[in-house]
């Protein structure tokens, strides 16, 4: 049935994208783009079961892996618009492990109506505005993922306005599904926002994020999260990333003290030249209060360099996890604090 429905769709894209025209504000076309990913993984301990990896999109050793296909058609007429945003492959199973049947997946889908330049709604489902990474490995430096990414929120499902505030400041309300969620019947709803803002150059802006409400009947989930981005020069810029997502349960009637997991996380970027950059990522994860079952803290450091052809770009890493607790194992099985692996991956966008 899957194959029914979206080999047609596939062809469709292309028809569409094949005949469409530069304006789509007065093309009845759509504007269509896209991205694609592949990798390599080899975990430095070759473990003889397992992967030794516990964040998003790289599970994975010592095997060649399709990460995801994404198709996205953009259309806008007036004031009105629509995203529709589709993922084809492992990367976009794993984004959307509440759906069955995800390895051709929705990543987003939603409606827009400006009724004025300060004044936009949005009703659907889209990527969410928590974080530094993003879902398509091409818009990351990183190939592999943070800790942060991979336990926090990756998309939201509901209706959400944003405001102009003047200047660089805008602000962003909505409610959602509890996160992730496509599909929520008789289930809670969660409020999520943004306040964004910046200096008048540009180069400095920030990012202060929040989602919180009840999961279900017995548990509640709240985030606060921080982005900023420094652009010290045109060749070298800095990105931070700070989060702390608290959980409580409802037992006989009561609710329980609320436990929290943290992070935070450093990006250093620098591209001496257009087709050559380096990107270091340091990320401090701590979930010593074990809500998500790690009962200890992670410190773990990317290297990852980007070499760009066109629309190519072509990424070796080396990665290295250290944890307080044995979370991974050596060759013989026996358990570990820490482990390194190296990627190979590509990108490539339109």
């Amino acid at each position: 049935m899957l194959k029914k429905i979206y080999y047609p769709a596939v062809l469709l894209l292309f028809f569409i994208s094949a005949n469409a025209q530069s304006d789509s504000t007065t093309s009845i076309w759509p504007k269509i783009s896209g991205s694609a990913d592949v990798y390599y993984r080899y975990n430095l301990a070759n473990p003889k079961e397992g992967y030794n990896n516990l964040t998003s999109f790289t599970n994975s050793h010592n095997s060649f892996e399709l990460g995801m296909v994404s198709l996205k058609a953009e259309h806008s007429i007036g004031k009105v618009g629509m995203v529709a945003d589709l993922g084809f492959g492992r990367r976009a199973e794993e984004f959307s492990y509440n759906d069955a049947n995800t390895r051709l997946a929705i990543k987003q889908l939603y409606l827009t109506y400006a009724p004025s330049s300060s004044l936009k709604f949005t009703f659907g489902s889209w990527a969410t505005h928590v974080g530094y990474e993003l879902l398509d490995a091409y818009l990351n430096r990183n190939y592999s993922m943070g800790y942060m990414f991979s336990y926090g929120p990756f998309s939201h499902t509901g209706i959400k306005a944003d405001i102009s505030l003047g200047g660089k400041s805008a602000l962003m309300l909505g409610v959602a599904n509890p996160t992730d969620l496509k599909s929520a019947t008789g289930m809670p709803k969660m409020i999520i926002g943004q306040f964004a803002t910046g200096s008048k150059d540009d180069k400095l802006k920030a990012y202060f994020n929040f989602q919180g409400g009840k999961y279900n009947d017995s548990a509640k989930l709240f985030q606060g999260d921080v982005v900023l981005t420094y652009a010290v020069s045109d060749k070298f810029n800095v990105g931070y990333n700070g989060t702390v997502q608290s959980r409580s349960a409802k037992t006989e009637g009561k609710w329980s003290s609320a436990n929290s997991w943290w992070g935070s996380a450093l990006y250093l970027n620098v591209d001496p030249t257009s087709l050559f950059g380096l990107t270091l990522r340091g990320e401090y994860f701590n979930d010593k209060k074990d809500v998500l079952g790690f009962d200890g803290s992670v410190f773990e450091t990317t290297l990852s360099a980007n070499f760009r052809i066109d629309n190519l770009t072509i990424i070796p890493e080396f990665r290295l996890d250290n944890s307080t607790q044995e979370l991974f194992t050596k060759h013989s099985g026996d358990p570990t604090k820490s482990t390194g692996s190296f990627i190979l991956a590509a990108t490539y966008h339109f």
